[in-house]
C-alpha cells in the first residue's frame, strides 16, 4: 500500500478528526488569549490617555452603568438573595443544633462578604449582560457597521470598549454592595424562619465575622470581575465571524470564559490575602 494510499485513509479516521479538532480548540484558545491580552493593554492605555487629556466619552459611559448596574439589578439581587437563603436554611437548624446560635450571623458574613456576593452578582451579570455585549458587537462585526465606524475614522476600541470596561470596573462593586446586603438580610430572615434565630442574635453576630479587609478585597475583587467581563464579552464580539451563527458561537464563548476568568480572579485573590 502507498504511502499517499496509507495518509487518505487515516485522514477518514476518527483519531484524525479528533486529533484535527483538539488542535483547532487549542490555535482558538492561544489565539484568544493574545487578542484579550491586547485588548485589555489597548484599553488600559486608551482610556489613561483620554483621562488625561479630557476625552473621555463620558455620555456614553453613563448610559453603560446605567445598563450595567440598573438593568441587572432585579436578576442580580434575585440570585444572591435565594442563595443566600438556601445556605441559611441548611446552615442555621445543624449550628442551633450545636450551640452555635449566636454565630450564624458571623458565618454568613464571611461566606457573603468574601465569595456569595461577588461571584453569584459575577455569574449573574455575565448571563444578562456579558451575552449581550458580546452579541451586540459580533452583530455589528458581522454586519461590517465596526468597518463602518473605521472608515470614518472612529477607534472602534474607544467606542465600543472603554465606556463598558469602565462602566464594569466602577459599578460592579456597587452591585456587589447592594446584592450583599440583600443576601444577608434575606439570610436572616431564612435563619429566623428555618431555626427560630433571633432577629438581634443575627444581626449582633454579623459584625464578628465582618471585616475591613474582607469589604477592600471584595470590593478590589467585584471591580477586576466587572472590567473582565466586559473585555471579554466585547473581545469575543469583536472577533465574531461568519454572520448569525458566528454571533450565537461569539456569545457563547464570552460567557464561557468570562465564567473562568471569575474563577481565575476569585482564586487569586483568595491565595494573596487569605491564604
Amino acid at each position: 500500500m502507498s504511502y499517499s494510499k496509507v495518509i487518505e485513509i487515516f485522514k477518514q479516521s476518527a483519531t484524525f478528526a479528533l486529533s484535527k479538532m483538539l488542535l483547532e480548540q487549542t490555535q482558538d484558545f492561544f489565539e484568544t488569549i493574545g487578542e484579550m491580552g491586547i485588548r485589555t493593554w489597548q484599553v488600559i492605555w486608551l482610556t489613561l490617555r483620554a483621562l488625561f487629556t479630557g476625552q473621555m466619552k463620558w455620555k456614553l459611559i453613563i448610559d453603560q452603568c446605567s445598563r450595567f448596574a440598573v438593568d441587572s439589578l432585579p436578576i442580580t439581587l434575585t440570585i444572591v438573595g435565594m442563595v443566600s437563603v438556601i445556605i441559611s436554611m441548611q446552615v442555621a437548624p445543624e449550628m442551633v443544633k450545636q450551640g452555635g446560635e449566636k454565630f450564624i450571623g458571623a458565618l454568613m458574613a464571611v461566606v457573603t462578604a468574601r465569595e456569595l456576593g461577588a461571584v453569584m452578582s459575577g455569574f449573574a451579570i455575565i448571563s444578562m449582560i456579558g451575552s449581550s455585549y458580546a452579541s451586540e458587537i459580533a452583530t455589528m462585526r458581522v454586519t461590517e457597521q465596526i468597518d463602518a465606524l473605521k472608515v470614518l475614522k472612529v477607534n472602534p476600541i474607544e467606542y465600543l470598549f472603554i465606556p463598558r470596561v469602565v462602566a464594569g470596573f466602577i459599578m460592579m462593586p456597587v452591585i456587589v454592595i447592594i446584592s450583599s446586603t440583600f443576601g444577608l438580610l434575606c439570610a436572616g430572615i431564612a435563619a429566623h424562619l428555618s431555626a427560630h434565630v433571633s432577629r438581634l442574635n443575627y444581626v449582633s453576630s454579623l459584625w464578628l465575622g465582618l471585616y475591613v479587609k474582607d469589604i477592600m478585597v471584595t470590593l478590589g475583587k467585584s471591580a477586576c470581575f466587572g472590567a473582565a467581563i466586559a473585555i471579554i464579552s466585547c473581545t469575543c464580539g469583536y472577533l465574531a465571524y461568519g454572520g448569525a451563527k458566528g454571533v450565537g458561537l461569539s456569545t457563547t464563548k464570552a460567557v464561557v470564559w468570562s465564567f473562568v476568568a471569575i474563577c481565575i480572579i476569585d482564586y487569586i485573590f483568595a491565595t494573596i490575602f487569605f491564604f
